[in-house]
């Protein structure tokens, strides 16, 4: 007697998601797989996750890439005995043996016809052009792709860019938002870092990076400014006494922007550790669903990537986003004097229905100081 299969199914990832997406399978039917090995990509509106094998054995496939599924659906089946995937995975290479086989022959028999006809006629015109006739045939120009054509590639969006497009789409419809710029002299918390990153990293086992000083000095300026740290609830103002900082990050499979929560309790190291662990689990796709939900303000910084000057876009609910950009060796006045500093430039977006340009500008030099001034932030002055 054979034992029953095992159910492949889609898990809980959230009380709002009630669907999600089979992005792609790693495993092709008819594969052996181990136990908790993974063999799918789920995407889902808050974040994409990686399906493991409940059980080791052969892979029934019952819903294909690109598929739209509830969540607890069986989307395969984990044959532990193998025998019945095993049967199936002998039959689908019989058949595109056995079907296509005439089609070619029929298709080069065709193929060859013109060509032998093109042959008998040239000799007749021009005989002793005979030998040269196939050289000048032009063969392999259709073989090229880019040969004059305009091709295109239809790929449907995931789950999570829907989400983050239609998001994106109604914060630029539903709030008043407006940017406002400066820049800020890198050079005290570069000299930190030069002075305690190697005890720093000894000790934490992580390294001292800039996004640390960023959490505090944004913490630092929603203290003072809470009008940015707040949201709007119909005809309400909801302040936070909380300062829970989104810190957004860009994986392969778009956008995602998990939360430090209560990051005014949490020390450098946990901060550096916290973002480090978040970018890997974005990579592996293992960002569960709450660590995406809420925020009260978030930190996006396109540096990384070389971008010198954006206007990020608000996250709503809530009323602003601050980005960082490149650090670039520039020329500056200094007391009189012109001198070479590594300068990045800041933007705050945020909501201009709830935070005026006064206390926007003033936030932001308030960060400003805070990075070019690092002590003030550990006295709180």
């Amino acid at each position: 007697m054979n034992p029953m299969p095992i159910e492949l199914t889609i898990p809980s990832v959230g009380e709002s998601i009630t669907e999600v997406q089979i992005a792609e399978w790693l495993k092709a039917e008819g594969d052996l797989v181990k136990k908790d090995e993974n063999v799918a990509v789920i995407d889902s509106e808050k974040t994409t996750f990686e399906l493991p094998a409940p059980e080791g054995g052969r892979l029934k496939i019952l819903h294909q890439a690109g598929d739209t599924v509830k969540i607890g659906a069986i989307v395969g089946h984990i044959e532990t005995n193998g025998e019945p995937a095993k049967a199936d995975a002998g039959k689908k290479p019989k058949e595109p043996a056995s079907q296509p086989v005439p089609a070619p022959k029929k298709e080069a028999a065709k193929a060859a016809e013109p060509k032998a006809e093109a042959k008998v006629e040239k000799p007749a015109e021009k005989p002793a052009q005979k030998a040269a006739a196939p050289a000048a045939a032009p063969v392999p120009a259709p073989k090229s792709p880019y040969a004059g054509g305009r091709e295109q590639e239809v790929v449907p969006m995931t789950m999570l860019r829907k989400t983050a497009a239609r998001r994106l789409a109604e914060a630029k419809q539903q709030m008043a938002m407006l940017t406002t710029f400066n820049e800020v002299d890198m050079s005290a918390i570069q000299a930190l870092r030069a002075a305690h990153q190697e005890s720093f990293e000894k000790r934490y086992q992580v390294k001292l990076g800039f996004m640390s000083f960023f959490v505090k000095a944004v913490i630092d300026g929603l203290k003072q400014f809470p009008q940015l740290n707040a949201e709007i609830r119909d005809t309400d103002i909801i302040y936070h006494n909380y300062f829970d900082i989104g810190v957004a990050i860009a994986s392969e499979r778009g956008l995602v922007v998990p939360v430090l929560r209560n990051a005014e309790r949490l020390s450098f190291a946990e901060i550096e550790k916290a973002i480090g662990d978040f970018g890997r689990r974005s990579k592996e796709g293992k960002l569960k669903p709450d660590e995406l939900e809420g925020g009260t303000f978030t930190i996006t910084n396109g540096g990384v990537f070389g971008s010198l000057l954006s206007t990020p876009i608000v996250n709503p609910p809530q009323t602003g986003i601050l980005g960082m950009h490149s650090i670039q060796e520039r020329p500056v006045a200094v007391n009189g004097q012109v001198v070479i500093r590594p300068m990045m430039y800041t933007a705050l977006t945020y909501d201009h229905r709830i935070v005026d340009g006064r206390e926007a500008v003033l936030f932001l030099r308030r960060v400003k100081e805070g990075i070019e001034n690092p002590a003030r932030m550990l006295i709180e002055v």
